[in-house]
């Protein structure tokens, strides 16, 4: 991921050594995540960033230009990868459950796998500014509209049993974010993250199943 954010933002970055760069950038992000789970990213001055990251605020400013910008690194290439690792998901599949079971276990896998960049996206989107508000907005409402949509084209073609397509999908997406966002809960009854995603799967297939007769 950090090497993806230095090469597509090669331009605006003064440090053109690419190990030196992704290195100091891998740093620097989670800074911002350590800081933020302390005292949430508003709060942090480019000093915190320093002290926290182990830069200079001349090597700092080598990188970025200031939070915004850093902000907008962040949400941008963490948009890139969810839908990318979402589509990819689906490759060659045309069974609905089988399309939907690989939705459901793509978000809550890469929600582990890159759990500190879902958890600051979901907490600091209440703290910010209006346009990086409305953008980490839309980027939810995608994730949950690929769900609805997926469910809807199940329903149409009599896959899946009927039901409200925008809700199942809210509720699918809420059980998904309780794996980040409660992440203690579930580490104190051992619960695994295969374990976790076996169940968000059954749940939705046990509503979206047909009645026989």
């Amino acid at each position: 991921m950090t090497r993806e954010l230095f090469r597509e933002n090669a331009e605006s970055i003064r440090v053109k050594k690419e190990k030196t760069a992704v290195k100091n950038l891998e740093r620097i992000i989670d800074a911002v995540f350590s800081i933020s789970m302390e005292k949430g990213f508003q709060a942090m001055s480019m000093r915190d960033l320093c002290d926290e990251s182990g830069l200079s605020m001349g090597g700092l400013y080598g990188y970025i230009k200031g939070k915004e910008e850093l902000l907008a690194l962040i949400q941008g290439q963490g948009r890139r990868m969810l839908e990318r690792f979402l589509a990819e998901s689906l490759t060659d599949l045309t069974d609905p459950f089988e399309k939907l079971d690989a939705l459901i276990r793509a978000h809550v896998y890469l929600s582990e796998v890159a759990r500190p960049w879902f958890f600051f996206s979901f907490m600091e989107s209440r703290h910010l500014g209006k346009e990086d508000v409305s953008r980490a907005i839309a980027m939810e409402a995608a994730t949950e509209k690929a769900l609805s949509d997926l469910i809807e084209e199940g329903i149409d073609n009599n896959a899946f049993a009927p039901c409200d397509a925008e809700l199942m999908a809210g509720l699918i997406k809420a059980m998904q974010q309780d794996w980040y966002l409660k992440r203690w809960k579930f580490k104190k009854r051992g619960t695994t993250v295969e374990q976790y995603a076996d169940a968000v799967v059954d749940m939705a297939f046990a509503r979206l199943a047909r009645k026989e007769g």
